[in-house]
């Protein structure tokens, strides 16, 4: 009985784990490719919002040099700050961003690059 019970547990919670996988963001989801045009409100806002408003708030904190609450704010942090490069190097790498976090996604990150050379849209 309990070798029987044990082979129809054992596919169930395989099945479970398979199933409860799942992606929390729409950036999580989409593409660069899925992208015609990158704006900072559609596509590059939620990233921001997600992975830098905890320390680049209206109120920088954890030594943030920059709020990044703005369309204006992070428009002039790509231009003039280094964004991209920041937040393209290696996970450890001294300056990279987030600041003691995971990096982001290879898809954020080519989210970003996208709306600068689509030209910083709003």
């Amino acid at each position: 009985m309990k070798k029987q019970s044990i082979k129809l547990i054992i596919p169930a919670l395989f099945s479970l784990l398979l199933n409860s996988c799942t992606n929390d963001s729409l950036s999580d989801l989409t593409t660069v490719d899925d992208i015609e045009s990158a704006t900072y409100t559609q596509n590059v806002k939620p990233i921001i919002d997600n992975n830098c408003i905890f320390c680049h708030a209206s109120t920088p904190t954890n030594g943030a040099p920059m709020s990044l609450t703005t369309y204006t704010f992070v428009k002039q942090a790509v231009i003039n700050r280094g964004l991209l490069d920041r937040i393209s190097r290696a996970e450890g790498t001294s300056g990279a961003m987030p600041f003691g976090g995971p990096r982001l996604s290879q898809t954020n990150i080519d989210i970003i690059i996208k709306w600068n050379t689509d030209g910083l849209q709003e």
